[in-house]
């Protein structure tokens, strides 16, 4: 088999399409996370700890002459800085993110059906001869 043949019956299987498909929603459905987070909920719980904006929260490590004050101002200037808030800011999206794919999948687990599992099927009638061969070994045994 050639490498192109290999690689179209791999491509066109129902696994590879799936994790396609589940990659393209997934970075999509992370973008809503992330707006939800940054938008929604990041201003919330800065303002109930204390009109607190998470993505500036920061040390500077190196030198800072010109008294830069914003995270972006010194991520601009090249000068270290280590970005606590943005990791906040990512910890509170994956745990979100988390927790609704958990129930989605709990959800969807409630709503499959359990399927029933298949009947054991009768062993097939024992055939004649081997019959004919049981009897005689039973009549010998006599």
């Amino acid at each position: 088999m050639s490498i192109v043949q290999e690689f179209k019956e791999f491509a066109v299987k129902g696994n590879a399409v799936d994790l396609a498909v589940g990659v393209i929603v997934g970075a999509a459905f992370g973008k809503i996370v992330d707006s939800i987070v940054g938008d929604l909920i990041m201003p919330l719980v800065g303002r109930v700890v204390g009109k607190l904006d998470f993505s500036n929260l920061f040390f500077v490590l190196g030198d800072n002459p010109q008294n830069l004050l914003t995270f972006a101002e010194l991520k601009k200037a090249g000068i270290p800085v280590f970005a606590y808030g943005n990791f906040l800011t990512i910890l509170v999206n994956f745990v979100i993110l988390a927790f609704i794919i958990f129930m989605m999948v709990k959800q969807l687990n409630r709503l499959r059906k359990a399927e029933p599992a298949p009947a054991p099927e009768a062993p097939p009638p024992t055939p004649e001869d081997v019959l004919l061969l049981r009897e005689i070994r039973d009549s010998l045994k006599k």
